[in-house]
């Protein structure tokens, strides 16, 4: 993008990297009210006239507040099911938000589609969705079988069953340890690599179920939290993704 004007600093939260999973019907499943929505729209101070960019807009929750202030608002989010769910939620602001499904790092290309060369401000709200999680076809779950997947875009070629089950011991060990901060990294990819040998890996419970050996149970925390943390950012390349977010946003 050729000079983008800025007039407030990007705005960023992460969503709770370790979320207690509970039971729940899918019908049920709903994404979770924002809980820093007020903190988000007074550090952006949004306006009337200016346009705001919810990079990760999920139910549309912070998009909403943002709207309330008066501003326009770009939402984008990888995920075609919070599209969906957004586009719902915000049909009642007519044309005064645009919803595009893409990566906040691409940003600055749907600003160029537009023709728009300033903005007021950009919010990107990091991590996992509870409804997410919650639903047991999308891979991210330890405790609901599903395919090994962890896509946050469906359209993305790579998945976390293929990251277990064609990554090197090293590169293993080198994700678990960097991206999940997990002291077993080590141990539970040397066990990776020897399991899958007999039968590769497919399904979220099988590979819980083998890092717990690993790891035991101590406390709450699943045992598995730490390893599907790394392997959800490996596979949705989250830092990469930040990184050049960053600078599209805020320069």
């Amino acid at each position: 993008m050729n000079a983008l004007l800025f007039e407030r600093p990007v705005w960023f939260a992460t969503g709770p990297l370790v979320l207690e999973e509970e039971p729940q019907e899918m019908e049920d499943f709903t994404y979770h009210r924002p809980v820093l929505a007020a903190e988000a729209v007074e550090l952006l101070a949004p306006h009337p006239g200016s346009l705001v960019v919810d990079g990760t807009v999920g139910g549309g929750g912070h998009t909403e507040a943002i709207l309330k202030m008066g501003a326009d608002v770009l939402a984008l989010d990888q995920d075609p099911d919070a599209i969906e769910q957004a586009r719902e939620e915000l049909a009642h602001f007519g044309g005064r938000v645009t919803l595009r499904q893409t990566n906040f790092r691409n940003a600055d290309k749907i600003l160029d589609e537009l023709g728009v060369a300033k903005i007021g401000g950009a919010l990107l709200d990091l991590g996992v969705s509870s409804r997410q999680l919650e639903n047991a076809a999308r891979g991210f779950s330890m405790m609901r079988n599903g395919p090994l997947d962890m896509r946050m875009d469906p359209r993305s070629t790579i998945t976390a069953a293929d990251i277990v089950n064609r990554y090197s011991e090293e590169d293993l060990t080198r994700i678990f340890r960097d991206l999940g901060e997990e002291p077993a990294a080590r141990r539970i990819a040397s066990l990776i690599v020897k399991m899958r040998k007999d039968s590769p890996f497919t399904e979220t419970l099988q590979l819980a179920r083998a890092i717990e050996k690993v790891v035991g149970r101590h406390g709450r925390r699943h045992p598995a939290t730490q390893a599907f943390q790394a392997l959800r950012m490996e596979v949705n390349d989250e830092l990469g993704a930040l990184e050049h977010g960053l600078r599209v946003t805020g320069s």
